[in-house]
């Protein structure tokens, strides 16, 4: 099973370590409200505990794949605001999660999820 199988598996199974247990340990997550990236397992596993814990009504609706790229196409909410969004997930040779980005929508789901990632998390960096 890839690493993005796995991430994707732990997910719908409200499984946030089986979730991790896909990612490299020098991962790398590209944050839709942040500018500069979280680096290494243990940052990008408490950042994603934290997101998990935000989002409602998470589902993953399709799963695209091309070599090692998936993209796994989701829909939730965060404080009553609908988001639909992606994790680009890029696997390593190992089939390790090496790189995930996220791309959420609209605008006011986004900054829901900012304001609500400012609140759990502190500021973001810079």
């Amino acid at each position: 099973m890839s690493g993005a199988d796995r991430f994707k598996a732990g997910v719908e199974a409200a499984d946030v370590e089986a979730a991790l247990g896909a990612l490299s340990e020098d991962v790398v997550l590209h944050s839709p409200v942040t500018f500069r990236a979280f680096e290494g397992r243990d940052v990008v596993g408490h950042v994603l505990r934290t997101v998990f814990a935000m989002f409602e009504d998470f589902r993953y609706t399709d799963h695209l794949r091309e070599g090692v790229t998936s993209i796994l196409v989701f829909k939730a909410s965060v404080n009553g605001r609908d988001v639909d969004g992606i994790d680009l997930v890029r696997e390593n040779a190992d089939g390790m999660i090496a790189d995930l980005t996220v791309m959420v929508r609209p605008l006011s789901g986004l900054t829901a999820l900012a304001e609500e990632m400012g609140r759990r998390l502190g500021a973001p960096p810079a």
